[in-house]
């Protein structure tokens, strides 16, 4: 099975050279209260969206992130891409994200989809029902890249068709992780690099979450027979 390599290097000042595998990055700002790093994200990103109210959210909340310098001028730094408003309203099966996600996935080239990772602003918090609803996306998009981000920390799918390789960037996420089989029992997962490990062990709802667990060095590995979320505490520096 292949090994597949994750890293939250974007959530770094630069991005290392040769640290993990070579992303592009797109960024979804969703209708949330925008994490403190929200800049960060907006600079490593070669394609960047507002879903709805993310737009107001960027025209209100970035200045507030730059309190030294005029509010006009930080506009004009931070405005999306060619500001071209898409009306998908006639479509009420799908979320905001879930539309956003398909137009970058038909937007980008089918030969850079693999190096592909989508970071998603303001994606935990607020309604339980929306934070649910972005979740399910991450399971709708299973073969894509997709980081959902807060102020506290991020989620992403671990597909069960890879074993799978984390970096921890210590300076910036962790030590609390978790691992949870949305969707579907694991009848076998096994990790290594938590202060819990876990070896051939199931989980499911009612049962077993690996939840409130610790990384303990700067890699992580998991393999399992169900697609699992990993999620990861984000430090406020």
């Amino acid at each position: 099975m292949d090994l597949m390599h994750h890293s939250s290097t974007f959530l770094l000042p630069t991005i290392p050279l040769h640290h993990g595998p070579s992303l592009t990055y797109a960024l979804v700002v969703l209708n949330q209260t925008l994490p403190r790093f929200a800049p960060l994200l907006w600079k490593h990103a070669q394609l960047r969206l507002c879903a709805d109210g993310g737009a107001n959210r960027v025209f209100d909340e970035i200045p507030l992130l730059f309190p030294e310098e005029d509010a006009s001028d930080v506009r004009r730094r931070y405005k999306p891409d060619g500001t071209k408003i898409i009306d998908k309203s006639h479509d009420q099966d799908t979320t905001d994200l879930h539309k956003c996600i398909t137009y970058i996935r038909d937007f980008a080239p089918d030969a850079n989809k693999s190096s592909l990772c989508i970071l998603v602003a303001g994606a935990l918090g607020g309604r339980y029902d929306h934070e649910m609803g972005n979740l399910n996306v991450l399971y709708c998009f299973s073969s894509l890249r997709i980081v959902l981000l807060s102020d506290d920390s991020l989620i992403y799918l671990l597909p069960r068709t890879h074993h799978h390789e984390i970096h921890i960037q210590t300076s910036v996420e962790g030590p609390h992780c978790g691992l949870i089989p949305v969707g579907a029992p694991s009848r076998s997962t096994t990790t290594t690099g938590l202060r819990w490990n876990l070896n051939n062990t199931e989980m499911r709802f009612g049962g077993l979450i690996s939840s409130s667990n610790i990384v303990v060095g700067e890699k992580v590995t998991v393999q399992s027979d169900t697609d699992l979320l990993w999620t990861i505490s984000i430090k406020k520096l």
